[in-house]
């Protein structure tokens, strides 16, 4: 149900600007919300669109904000130790806090344009697919003196990125078929991600007790990498990164073979 704002008003109450940017049929997309920010991310997003209306600051403006915040918390993983890994997660956490409230600032405002939802698909795109990128720079020992060594765990970082693109690409790609095949635009609820076999129904369904796919999401695989970094001090070599990005690899391909699956085996190109 609308609810009668004023979208010049950049100071709202709490409870003017709740009702307004995280209605519930929002909230409950089926894909469109991660399980942080419906857990705690979008309890503090309400508070961070507050403090950015009065800036001035457009949603693209956000948008851009989760851009530099995800790239710079995967290049942080180039400080050895601890340190590059514990930035790196608390990097992603602002990331999906500034994409929760992007989408909040242009509600308020009312203020929506293809160009905010390009850029936000670009910040996830680059930030998932940076993370294993650096991670192989890291368990490669990166050197700052030497910026030009390029090593063979760089370049399982980079497969694994490779594949985490076209992962991504796959439900990209879905909604462009339909568009240029003239089909009207996908609900976002869950009977339509939902395979007509049985069988691939009863599989996909047990894979939820295994998300091994969520490795591959900003904040999941920062917290792995984290995981590896604490192995990596413990042993006093590299070895958790290494393990981790070598095993990324099978787990990429088996992603993104099963997302093209389950795309194929839905209705979602009917």
């Amino acid at each position: 149900m609308d609810v009668a704002h004023d979208p010049t008003d950049d100071r709202p109450t709490l409870a003017q600007l709740k009702a307004v940017v995280q209605p519930p049929e929002h909230i409950a997309r089926y894909n469109a919300e991660h399980w942080a920010g419906a857990l705690y991310l979008r309890h503090l997003s309400i508070h961070l669109t507050r403090l950015l209306l009065p800036t001035g600051i457009s949603a693209n403006g956000v948008t851009t904000l989760m851009i530099v915040i995800g790239l710079g918390g995967a290049v942080a993983l180039l400080v050895p130790g601890l340190v590059g890994a514990v930035v790196c997660v608390v990097a992603m956490q602002l990331q999906i806090l500034f994409d929760c409230s992007d989408g909040e600032v242009a509600r308020w405002r009312q203020r929506f344009s293809p160009t905010g939802i390009y850029l936000d698909r670009i910040g996830h795109y680059v930030t998932e697919a940076a993370i294993p990128v650096f991670l192989g720079m890291r368990a490669g020992g990166w050197d700052w003196s030497d910026p030009r060594r390029v090593d063979g765990w760089t370049a399982v970082g980079l497969l694994v990125a490779v594949l985490v693109l076209l992962n991504k690409s796959f439900t990209d790609l879905m909604h462009v078929a339909r568009a240029k095949s003239g089909r009207p635009v996908l609900a976002d609820v869950v009977d339509t991600a939902r395979p007509k076999s049985s069988g691939m129904a009863r599989l996909r369904s047990s894979l939820a007790y295994l998300p091994f796919f969520r490795a591959f999401i900003a904040i999941e695989a920062s917290l792995l990498v984290l995981v590896a970094a604490v192995v990596d001090a413990v042993h006093g070599d590299l070895v958790g990164s290494r393990f981790l990005v070598v095993v990324m690899v099978p787990l990429a391909v088996v992603t993104a073979l099963g997302h093209l699956a389950a795309v194929l085996a839905s209705s979602r190109l009917d």
